[in-house]
């Protein structure tokens, strides 16, 4: 399978349960699924969000 990846940088003044929430409406709305999670010293996380490569267009991430 053929996935596309999206990498996303949250900075350290996201709490858990914002960024956990801000996830969950990419999941639901444009079909990410969680890859990996990289948390920082400073508090920052790096995302990487990944999805099926599908031939009907879907609608990109809302920043």
């Amino acid at each position: 399978m053929d996935y596309e990846y999206a990498p996303l940088r949250l900075p350290s003044n996201v709490d858990r349960l914002t960024a956990a929430a801000q996830l969950a409406i990419q999941a639901e709305f444009s079909g990410w699924e969680l890859a990996r999670v990289q948390l920082f010293r400073d508090g920052s996380r790096k995302v990487v969000l990944r999805r099926r490569i599908q031939t009907n267009p879907q609608p990109g991430l809302s920043y």
